[in-house]
């Protein structure tokens, strides 16, 4: 029986660049002889976001594009949480809906779960010899300090707690209850996953395009402390 990768793009105000995603996407041939799902949620995106998803849909109807949209902006969290409920593959990967992660690069991570080693598998920006857009130093601090924090409560090594790229047996990540909403999904989904009993995490280094606040970056650094809050909370506070 032939598997399938679910592959999860939330999207807000991406109207510029959904199409360009979409096609790295349908592009990209899968290791194992996996099919594809992909599930966009569009989360009550400002711009025409609808329209470019839908006149892709209509320029390639054989392509398996699950839509659906929030009546209201929630963030990307919530995003996430509705498009893990619906995946129906067995594994799971998160893609932004800009450009600053590769689908190629999706047989990399698959690479570990597929061979039977692993059942989660992390993208990090920050090993191998994959080409990295140079831009904020201290983004790339805070990053070390937050994957630091969580990695001292729950004693995993990552180097990338925050990475985009995450990819999950989805059977695990469906079984978690999420609650964070934003950017605290990140903290959350680590902090749960790595008290699964048995769970094989793995990480592997990746490329990262990263973009610049004009090009559409929208994390800042608020969402820095809500993820300092994530950490302790779904740590220690509320195991």
């Amino acid at each position: 029986m032939e598997q399938k990768l679910s592959i999860i793009i939330p999207a807000y105000n991406e109207e510029a660049t959904i199409h360009h995603i979409l096609d790295k996407v349908l592009a990209v041939e899968l290791i194992g002889g996996l099919s594809k799902e992909v599930i966009i949620i569009n989360d009550a995106s400002a711009d025409d976001t609808k329209g470019a998803i839908e006149r892709y849909q209509q320029q390639h109807p054989s392509f398996p594009i699950t839509y659906f949209e929030h009546e209201r902006n929630q963030g990307k969290g919530a995003a996430l949480h509705t498009g893990i409920r619906i995946a129906s593959g067995e594994y799971l990967i998160i893609q932004d809906a800009d450009l600053e992660y590769d689908p190629e690069e999706y047989n990399i991570l698959l690479k570990p779960i597929l061979g039977g080693q692993a059942d989660v598998v992390y993208g990090s920006r920050f090993m191998g010899g994959k080409p990295h857009r140079i831009l904020f130093f201290w983004h790339s601090i805070g990053n070390k300090m937050l994957t630091f924090l969580s990695n001292s409560l729950t004693n995993l090594n990552l180097t990338d707690m925050e990475t985009c790229y995450k990819l999950f047996r989805t059977e695990y990540v469906q079984s978690l209850t999420l609650k964070e909403k934003r950017f605290g999904f990140e903290p959350e989904v680590t902090a749960k996953i790595a008290r699964i009993p048995k769970i094989r995490i793995y990480e592997v280094g990746i490329s990262y395009y990263g973009r610049t606040y004009e090009e559409g970056k929208k994390i800042n650094w608020r969402d820095g402390f809500r993820a300092i809050y994530c950490i302790l909370k779904y740590n220690i506070w509320s195991r």
